[in-house]
């Protein structure tokens, strides 16, 4: 049986041009020279990771410098990052601030990150959403004070895909004194953030969202922001996150994120018109099934991530008959679907606990075929009506 794989906003399948960069360096002079060394293989390596530096922090936009950017392991170590260092780094400039304001509705690299934070003596509250999913910049300025350190609201939710108003938010930050961070690991190089990003101090970002190879992320941080590292030794990419960098994947990455650059509104408009599309057939009147937020596809919405629920039956049993059927993907956030519980997504935006328990995450980029998300469609619509009986 063939499997449709549709679970892109977890991991996105590697591209082509993204492969094609990886074996271009393994079959290069370069190939596992460290790029910190003086001789001249190591020179070359360290110009082909500036190179990638480049080409990532230019196809993304947002005014940020190449030197800026820190190569990650990935979106959660990048968040981790962002939350201890500039908060440190903010109260280091002024004492007073020793509180933190993040959404309800983001990662669980960011939520999780609450009690460690607290230990350090930050204190932690939470923004939360309207019921389409929204962080307004009215609730977030309800929290603000001059005692903020740090405000994180992701670029577009990963589970619903709506898109947050960050160049507001980032402006409501910035009258109180704060720094502003946003996770753009699931908006970047799908949606235009070029503009948006002017605004913000940072931005977390992980290749294999956009078909780079999984293992590598960036945490770029504008200029003379404040950012105390979190591991030491090495002095590696401005000392900010040190350890020998992976010039392999830093090329893949830059690979997959100027190809999604170039093609971005073209893509754009593919993927968001079958998303519609799935959303019209899934949602029509009398199916039992109903999407998590009203909010109209288009400006709203990231393209490629379809957010619906049902009451019939529970996300693990959803998800695990569309396995059975030849279709992959997930219950909300991939990074929790083996909970049980609802979506703290969800839940945040006042969505009862009954059917949020039922929802379900489709997420795909413009490699999946049409065919495939009609059979999927088709397969889920079946699934449920089985249900009633």
């Amino acid at each position: 049986m063939r499997h449709i794989y549709l679970d892109y906003a977890a991991s996105a399948p590697l591209r082509e041009l993204a492969r094609e960069a990886e074996e271009a360096y393994e079959q290069s002079e370069i190939a596992g020279a460290n790029p910190n060394s003086l001789h001249t293989l190591g020179r070359q390596a360290a110009r082909a990771l500036d190179g990638a530096r480049r080409d990532i922090v230019r196809s993304l936009g947002g005014g940020f410098r190449p030197q800026d950017l820190a190569f990650t392991s990935g979106g959660t170590e990048s968040n981790n990052l962002a939350l201890h260092g500039l908060a440190a780094g903010a109260q280091e400039r002024d004492r007073k601030r020793n509180r933190i304001v993040i959404s309800a509705i983001e990662h669980d690299s960011e939520l999780d990150v609450a009690p460690s934070l607290r230990a350090e003596g930050f204190a932690v509250d939470l923004v939360r959403p309207n019921r389409a999913g929204i962080i307004t910049p009215d609730a977030l300025e309800a929290l603000i004070g001059s005692d903020v350190a740090l405000v994180s609201v992701m670029s577009a939710n990963n589970e619903t895909g709506m898109v947050q108003p960050i160049a507001d938010l980032a402006k409501v930050a910035h009258q109180a004194g704060a720094l502003f961070h946003t996770d753009a690991a699931q908006a970047a190089w799908r949606i235009p953030l070029a503009d948006a990003l002017t605004q913000v101090d940072a931005v977390s970002l992980a290749a294999h969202k956009i078909g780079g190879p999984v293992g590598i992320g960036a945490l770029i941080v504008r200029g003379r922001t404040p950012l105390r590292p979190m591991t030491f030794g090495g002095g590696q990419e401005n000392g900010r996150r040190p350890g020998t960098q992976d010039v392999r994947s830093a090329l893949a990455f830059a690979a997959a994120a100027k190809f999604c650059a170039s093609s971005l509104e073209e893509t754009r408009s593919t993927v968001a018109a079958r998303a519609q599309g799935l959303y019209e057939l899934l949602c029509a009147n009398g199916t039992g099934i109903e999407p998590t937020t009203s909010a109209q596809m288009g400006n709203d919405r990231l393209p490629g991530i379809v957010s619906v629920m049902t009451r019939r039956l529970d996300s693990e049993s959803l998800v695990l008959k569309l396995d059975q059927a030849g279709f992959e993907v997930s219950a909300g956030s991939a990074c929790s679907s083996a909970s049980l519980d609802a979506s703290h997504v969800l839940l945040a935006m006042g969505i009862s606990r009954d059917i949020a328990l039922g929802s379900l995450r489709v997420s795909f980029d413009e490699r999946v075929a049409q065919e495939d998300l009609d059979a999927f469609g088709q397969a889920l619509l079946q699934i449920v009506s089985e249900s009633k009986h």
